[in-house]
């Protein structure tokens, strides 16, 4: 049975299944069945677009964002697939305050949905700093799946680890 590290923290039921797929080789095809294209999110320009677009339409009164950029920095094996930072610097004087959300690269070549709940948890940082229950109350009211597609994140991370890639590029995939 593989590590599983991904999913260390659910169910051993959940992880029992998520082993027997992978051993059967049908981890790939429960991912495409689920989740069939990637994003049409190819570049830091329209990432920034698409988390302005959910930034404004739910946290309109947060703190700007100075900076939204896809980061190929960002490595999954320490435990982060998008980073949300807040940057005080002395700027002439007087003290500024930037926000800034970064995502991993790997999620340019990845279903929508993970990108989605990647940026709406980055998002959920403006308002609540740690991972508590209102944290995730807004998560969920941004994106009312958000935990089933949490858990096919860390599904996917598992099948990257022991099978490879699922979605090999974004012309390949992307029938609806």
């Amino acid at each position: 049975m593989s590590s599983l590290k991904y999913l260390a923290s659910y169910a051993p039921s959940l992880q029992q299944q998520i082993a027997q797929l992978l051993s059967q080789n049908r981890l790939t095809d429960y991912l495409l069945q689920k989740y069939p294209t990637v994003s049409d999110i190819p570049n830091d320009a329209a990432l920034r677009g698409y988390v302005m677009d959910l930034k404004n339409q739910y946290l309109k009164k947060s703190q700007p964002l100075s900076k939204i950029v896809f980061d190929k920095k960002i490595h999954v094996v320490n435990n982060a697939l998008g980073l949300h930072s807040f940057v005080s610097r002395v700027q002439g004087g007087k003290l500024k305050n930037k926000n800034e959300i970064r995502i991993s690269t790997l999620f340019k070549n990845a279903p929508h949905e993970f990108l989605n709940m990647i940026v709406v948890h980055e998002l959920a940082h403006l308002k609540e700093k740690e991972h508590n229950k209102a944290f995730y109350q807004l998560c969920r009211h941004m994106l009312p799946g958000y935990h089933q597609i949490e858990f096919d994140v860390r599904v996917y991370l598992t099948h990257l680890e022991e099978k490879g890639e699922v979605y090999m590029s974004q012309s390949v995939i992307n029938k609806t």
